[in-house]
């Protein structure tokens, strides 16, 4: 069942990436794990090979690819067992920040370091008391003489050690309505008063690289804002839906990855003389995976097909990331209940993804929230 256009150069660029992913990425995703993060040259050579941000136009040294381009990233790289590569994060969150928001000037100077795999970002919205709520933010910007001056601090930020540039949302004290005081700002590695944290010891996602970040006085030229002044609410808003669909694509790949090594598991391993696929309760468990997984790819890329088209798919993405970010934790859960004991060793993949979907259903918004924004869609 075909939903999504590829085209044959489609098919030949996840061919190539495949064969990068062989090479460059799966040999060293344990290595990355155990050392809880990726080292930089990852990233160039993945820039360099033309994997970042493939939809940014050529006029910045993009390949100016649609959004299927995305698609095929964000699905391959799901396999490899690792987090700390996190090319969704940068390609297809971030950068397309300054791609929507940001200056002719902003874009020649940023863009292209972005497709190379030379600066590394990040977007900090999470503080520590404000989370999915991001009318609750404290971190200020205040203009004093051309500049902006931002106190603060961000956690939970994902390349928040690796990054060279962050997208970084502070409020303006003097504006009382939340949602009008909110402005995006570009942020410099290496500017006075900008600090990173050490790196947050997590439960799952080893490899990826969070961290707290810091800003003491932290000055920035003013045109260092990206967008309108006291539009940036507005602005994440807006970037929500391709970030939910992102996520929800991204959960469903690592559902599929995750439910066919269990079938290979179960077809190649023979307790009592019969092959695990065999028995009739494993049957039913797998069949049942398979029915899920496949009627919510069916719903994800007709969203694909919508979100290209440039439809308004807002509450269909917020129900797209709160199921695939379910349903792929309670699948592996149920792959490692099948697989047995060796389900819960490292050796098996299975239990990194069990332990990495967790944080699915909290990050790019609660599914709590994505409840309260399908409910509204629905006039509730």
């Amino acid at each position: 069942m075909d939903i999504l256009p590829y085209t044959q150069t489609h098919k030949d660029y996840r061919e190539r990436l495949k064969d990068f992913i062989a090479r460059e990425v799966t040999p060293n995703a344990d290595r990355w794990e155990a050392d809880h993060q990726v080292p930089r040259e990852a990233w160039e050579k993945m820039g360099r090979e033309g994997f970042l941000c493939p939809c940014v136009s050529s006029t910045y040294g993009g390949m100016g690819g649609d959004f299927l381009y995305s698609v095929i990233c964000t699905e391959e790289m799901a396999k490899t067992n690792q987090t700390g590569l996190l090319s969704l994060l940068h390609s297809d969150i971030v950068v397309p920040y300054i791609e929507a928001y940001g200056s002719e000037k902003q874009k020649q100077k940023y863009l292209p370091g972005c497709i190379s795999g030379q600066t590394i970002t990040a977007v900090a919205m999470t503080e520590p008391g404000a989370g999915s709520d991001l009318a609750s933010m404290v971190c200020t910007a205040e203009e004093e003489r051309g500049e902006v001056v931002i106190n603060g601090a961000k956690t939970f930020i994902s390349n928040g050690i690796n990054c060279d540039l962050v997208i970084l949302a502070a409020r303006n004290p003097e504006v009382d309505n939340p949602h009008k005081a909110i402005s995006l700002y570009l942020v410099e590695e290496g500017t006075p008063g900008f600090k990173k944290g050490n790196k947050l010891d997590k439960m799952g996602m080893h490899s990826q690289d969070t961290a707290e970040l810091f800003f003491t006085n932290c000055r920035i030229p003013h045109e260092n804002r990206l967008g309108e002044k006291g539009a940036g609410f507005i602005m994440l808003m807006q970037k929500l839906q391709q970030e939910r669909l992102v996520c929800s694509l991204w959960a469903l790949a690592i559902a599929e990855y995750t439910l066919n090594y269990t079938i290979d598991y179960c077809k190649n391993t023979h307790p009592l003389g019969k092959a695990l696929s065999r028995d009739q309760s494993v049957q039913f468990a797998l069949a049942e995976m398979a029915t899920e997984i496949k009627m919510s790819r069916a719903f994800v890329e007709q969203i694909v097909l919508d979100h290209i088209s440039q439809e308004d798919v807002v509450m269909e993405t917020s129900m797209a990331k709160y199921k695939t970010s379910q349903m792929v934790h309670h699948i592996a859960g149920q792959c490692m209940d099948l697989i047995g004991s060796f389900g819960g060793e490292e050796d098996c993949p299975i239990s990194r993804k069990w332990r990495d979907s967790r944080i699915m259903s909290i990050f790019a918004g609660t599914n709590e929230i994505m409840k309260g924004i399908i409910a509204k869609a629905m006039n509730l």
